[in-house]
């Protein structure tokens, strides 16, 4: 079963992720097969641009809790999101949780309808957001950050463009998306490729610098007795046993 649908239009290769009966989780199948699309359209010259959108009501839930990706392989696409030769734009209609957050915060434009809400649920199951931080501690407000990473409280749209994470939102998502494509359409594309490597390049620092700590921190909260008993907890739709 094919988990990104895949369509082109006037050099917008637009990837959807299309497992909504898991509300669109970071499996290993779908990282490995979004990864595979992403190569293809980094080394297409007919792609000027990609959109990243989703199917039903949430764009992702974050890691698969039955069928994770290994940490080392979720750092692999959100790096490869980042430096994909062409722009990466994010189309999100629904809800985003966790590790699908660092697929926005990896995407280089992010637009979102006002139906969409955002939360970092990782405290809440015993893990820490570790690997998505690498996308997001450059590009977001550090003490919203720390509240929202701490608490995991809901933020709704206009919240999530104050502090980084969308760079616009609106009642109608592709209208507000139509100027956007609009213009990197009407962009050279070794220009547009440059741009990108310039406003990327803090954020490829931080990759380089943490990225295998984060990752070895990753792995070893997701072995861990707190992530055991929050995962169980969580498919068991109750209260883990640390609640008071």
């Amino acid at each position: 079963m094919t988990l990104i649908g895949r369509t082109r239009a006037r050099g917008v290769e637009t990837l959807t992720l299309d497992a909504p009966h898991h509300r669109n989780a970071l499996s290993a199948a779908l990282v490995g097969e979004l990864a595979d699309a992403l190569t293809d359209a980094g080394e297409d010259t007919g792609v000027r641009a990609v959109l990243l959108t989703h199917t039903g009501t949430t764009f992702s839930a974050g890691a698969d809790l039955r069928d994770p990706p290994a940490p080392h392989a979720l750092v692999g696409l959100l790096r490869q999101l980042v430096e994909l030769p062409k722009p990466v734009v994010a189309r999100i209609t629904g809800h985003v949780r966790a590790g699908g957050i660092g697929l926005v915060a990896a995407c280089d434009i992010t637009v979102a309808s006002h139906a969409a809400t955002f939360a970092f649920t990782e405290v809440r199951i015993g893990v820490v957001p570790a690997v998505i931080s690498l996308p997001l501690l450059p590009r977001t407000d550090p003490r919203a950050l720390a509240r929202y990473y701490l608490t995991g409280e809901r933020l709704d749209t206009a919240e999530a463009a104050r502090i980084g994470l969308l760079t616009a939102a609106g009642d109608d998502v592709d209208e507000v998306l139509a100027p956007v494509l609009d213009g990197l359409r009407r962009a050279a594309p070794e220009a547009l490729a440059e741009t990108k490597r310039l406003l990327t390049a803090r954020v490829l620092e931080t990759f380089d610098r943490d990225a295998a700590d984060l990752t070895a921190l990753s792995a070893r909260l997701f072995a861990s007795a707190h992530a055991r008993e929050g995962m169980t907890a969580f498919l068991e739709r109750r209260d883990p046993r640390w609640v008071v």
